[in-house]
């Protein structure tokens, strides 16, 4: 069932229809919870065509990922899906949360009750300032070491940034190639100390203004600086600044850490109440897929039991 109805309850609303959106709303339709899905339809990791390390689906598209994942969760009677949907606002009520929606769900039905919440909106992000970044982004340039570093291991690769953790991320990719320039784009971001210990260990520090990238068919063949040099690569990774995407939880004013993610417990518990987060929208990890499926399971697990009381291990 896809279309909203008037009066529409659940047990569980679930903002988030990406990886740990869906395996809650399995994990909870199978524990006989009602579920509400609400799901704009616009992921992160659209521009990406494969995604890695997803045990039995490695190098699968995110979005094949969420296709099959959707195609599962018909079976379930319990699960309802508002698509090309968002949530404008959230505040509590006496029988728990009521949602303001809004996009293609609202026409029919603007108001929803749960008793508990999901947030799994994952993030935002920014990218550097580069023109021709975005026609790359996904297919020959990543933001991900671990998802992506294995395709690109002992080539030429660039990693473009400008954040203070830049030196970090380029010991990290060491581990998948030593033919490493970092490019802070003019950014002042990498001291002097830093750059002297990533240099001695093979790694070229490039602090020129970036004009643009090179390439055909998202594949990046060059790096072009303001300049007029260049720099010859078979691919890169990006550091994206990313932000949080709860605006609609402002009314409940849950804990949240200085970059914004909400403050969870191990089992994905926040401040509030019967309000969850799982993915991305909480305070980061590793940011893979298969990482937020799993903190979606967890998730279900603990919220069934918190709505009936118990408390077990298993």
């Amino acid at each position: 069932m896809t279309e909203p109805v008037p009066g529409l309850t659940a047990d569980v609303l679930i903002v988030g229809g990406g990886p740990a959106g869906l395996s809650a709303a399995l994990n909870l339709a199978r524990a006989r919870a009602s579920v509400v899905v609400v799901d704009t339809g616009r992921p992160r990791n659209a521009a990406t065509l494969r995604s890695h390390g997803f045990l039995t689906r490695d190098g699968i598209s995110p979005i094949e990922l969420r296709k099959l994942a959707r195609e599962e969760l018909r079976a379930y009677d319990g699960v309802r899906m508002l698509d090309r949907s968002s949530v404008a606002r959230i505040e509590t009520d006496a029988d728990g949360f009521v949602a303001t929606l809004s996009g293609r769900a609202a026409t029919a039905s603007p108001l929803l009750t749960a008793r508990t919440v999901v947030v799994a909106t994952g993030l935002r992000e920014t990218l550097p300032d580069v023109p021709n970044l975005r026609s790359f982004y996904g297919m020959s340039v990543f933001s991900c070491a671990a998802c992506d570093g294995w395709e690109l291991q002992d080539r030429p690769v660039a990693l473009i940034g400008e954040t203070p953790d830049l030196a970090d991320r380029a010991r990290l990719l060491t581990r998948w190639t030593s033919q490493l320039t970092v490019c802070t784009n003019g950014a002042a971001v990498i001291d002097p100390a830093d750059e002297a210990e990533l240099v001695a260990s093979g790694i070229r520090v490039e602090r020129h203004t970036i004009a643009d990238l090179e390439g055909e068919r998202g594949q990046v063949a060059a790096v072009r600086f303001a300049d007029g040099s260049s720099l010859a690569v078979a691919g890169g990774f990006v550091r994206p600044t990313w932000h949080a995407a709860h605006d609609f939880l402002d009314p409940l004013t849950p804990d949240c850490d200085a970059d914004g993610h909400l403050v969870t417990d191990r089992s994905g518990r926040t401040s509030v109440p019967g309000l969850y987060a799982a993915g991305d929208a909480a305070a980061p990890g590793p940011q893979q897929l298969i990482v937020a499926a799993g903190q979606g399971a967890r998730v279900a697990a603990v919220l069934v039991q918190d709505l009936l009381g118990v408390r077990t291990a298993h």
